[in-house]
């Protein structure tokens, strides 16, 4: 699976719509202009008497006036021209053979699509801008300047038809004319998962046989992401999936919901360590999916844990073996039948560490809801009092429309530039690009999450602006007994527990309208299958400043 994570991983503007802004500034000035001569002549009537003084005086006047009207003609064509020039530009786009890429939550060509929705949305903002300044022509007579805008509107509206009409689905209506559906609805769509296209396999263990799973690279999210392939392993080999106990990892009952997954397939699939224990406390058989640059990955001090602290005992003198040789650093694209083949055994329980890098079936593993047939949305899920507490939070901080975004810094700086090209940005290019996915989406608010410093995050707030409006960047803050979102986690006993920190910000991330992500990141990808998994990716995720390179860089140490 394509999932990459740094080793300490803790889990413009567009001008166009500022078109009536300028054209204002330019009438008033006008007026002004045309203010200060009439305001002058008057005074030097009346210093004069207003004699001979008068003529001169209303011929001013009228020059001034010609020359306003002049000008507005001048602007009017110049906005007709730069229409054109745009609609040009959208069919040169539209119409020829240019390489795009796509996102990899859409199979589509999401860029393509995004091209073609923004080139909409600048339509709209031009036909908005061309009705203020027909409206602002005061003559009671249509002249030849407000046919030059009227037929670019009409124009303009046929375009905006003929780009949505791909873009409609069943008998939605069509958006004609102005003061309908701003365009914004369509640029960030829900992505249509094709969940009819699934492709699955039934998980029907053998109650006597048991896989233990061994998950140790990385924190939490690895660990989901282990977790889940172990469960593809376990469905292959036809057996139950034992997990880890709390004294060897993570303790998973507090941030999942282990007993949901035997409901999700309607039979025991998974037991807890402790279940498992009370029928049998032996490993019988220890395989190594990765066999270097350790095998398993585990070291002698994790076997000791397993044999003493568990009260496990491990068959075959504890002895790692492994079927094949395979790196962890360039893993080899296996398939199903090839781990049926090598992991297959009669031992009653196996145990199998540490899948997180393997490359098994990545389209059939990656796919929305899993590769196992099951009647929830997802397997591996947070639980339910995680989930309530999220729903809390956004009813009382968010509301439904928001973009979520994960910034991650602590640790990414060397890790970032150790990758080609860096995915770390300086905080006034990450805004710039923040702000312009805000624009797309239209969403009034940000929820960050991030292990950034406040330096950090109290610069990107002053930067994060949309129309000259600062855009606000929401945190969870701290515990308050005046806030009641977060007493379900105060009255179990789990608020300061920072795995369920952890998995509510990925819960509250997952639920976004947009989601804004950080490439390399377990957190950013384990929040991408939530997303794609409950249907609520959008057209418009991505990561931070996709496409870009940090605009500097700085040297190796």
């Amino acid at each position: 699976m394509d999932r990459d994570s740094s080793d300490d991983d803790a889990d413009h503007r567009n001008l166009i719509p500022r078109n009536d802004i300028r054209d204002n500034n330019n009438l008033r000035r006008r007026e002004d202009d045309l203010q200060s001569v009439t305001t002058t002549a008057m005074a030097t009537n009346r210093t004069t008497g207003g004699g001979n003084n008068t003529p001169r005086s209303t011929f001013q006047i009228e020059e001034t006036l010609s020359r306003s009207r002049n000008h507005r003609k001048n602007l009017v064509i110049v906005a007709a021209v730069s229409l054109t020039l745009l609609l040009l530009g959208v069919f040169f786009f539209l119409f020829t053979d240019t390489p795009r890429s796509s996102f990899k939550l859409d199979p589509l060509s999401v860029r393509a699509k995004e091209s073609e929705l923004r080139a909409l949305y600048l339509l709209k903002q031009q036909q908005l801008a061309l009705v203020s300044l027909l409206n602002r022509n005061s003559s009671n007579t249509i002249d030849e300047s407000s046919l030059v805008i009227d037929n670019a509107i009409s124009l303009s509206k046929e375009i905006e038809e003929v780009l949505l009409s791909p873009h409609r689905t069943g008998n939605s209506s069509s958006v004609s004319g102005l003061g309908t559906s701003d365009t914004s609805i369509y640029l960030c769509k829900k992505v249509d998962q094709s969940l009819s296209e699934r492709r699955t396999i039934e998980w029907k263990p053998r109650p006597d046989k048991f896989l233990f799973a061994i998950c140790l690279s990385g924190q939490m999210s690895n660990h989901l992401i282990c977790l889940e392939k172990h469960m593809f392993f376990a469905a292959l080999l036809d057996r139950v999936l034992v997990i880890p106990s709390p004294k060897f990892d993570y303790q998973y009952d507090r941030v999942i919901d282990i007993d949901r997954i035997n409901t999700c397939l309607g039979r025991t699939v998974v037991v807890s360590f402790d279940q498992f224990k009370n029928k049998t406390a032996r490993i019988d058989r220890f395989i190594c999916y990765f066999s270097s640059p350790q095998p398993c990955y585990v070291d002698e001090e994790h076997v000791d844990k397993l044999k003493g602290l568990l009260g496990v005992t491990i068959g075959g003198g504890g002895k790692l073996e492994s079927p094949w040789s395979e790196d962890i650093k360039k893993p080899s694209k296996r398939s199903s039948g090839e781990v049926v083949e090598k992991f297959k055994s009669e031992e009653g329980v196996i145990a199998i560490g540490d899948v997180f890098y393997a490359d098994l079936e990545r389209d059939w593993v990656m796919q929305p809801g899993g590769p196992i047939n099951h009647k929830c949305k997802t397997l591996i899920e947070p639980s339910r009092l995680i989930l309530l507490t999220a729903q809390r939070f956004i009813q009382t901080f968010l509301g439904k429309n928001f973009i979520a975004l994960h910034l991650r810094r602590h640790g990414f700086l060397k890790f970032c530039n150790a990758k080609s090209p860096s995915c770390f940005y300086p905080i006034p290019q990450a805004a710039d690009c923040i702000s312009r996915i805000v624009e797309r989406a239209n969403a009034p608010v940000i929820y960050l999450s991030t292990d950034a410093a406040e330096s950090e995050t109290g610069l990107l707030q002053t930067l994060v602006v949309v129309d000259g409006k600062v855009v606000p960047l929401v945190k969870r803050p701290p515990r308050n007994s005046a806030e009641k979102w977060d007493s379900l986690l105060y009255r179990h006993g789990i608020e300061d527990d920072s795995q369920v920190d952890a998995m509510l910000d990925k819960t509250i991330c997952a639920m976004s309208s947009v989601f804004i992500g950080a490439s390399g990141s377990t957190f950013t990808e384990d929040i991408l299958r939530l997303r794609k998994d409950w249907g609520t990716s959008s057209t418009c995720d991505e990561y931070l400043c996709r496409g870009e390179e940090p605009n500097f860089i700085a040297e190796d140490e």
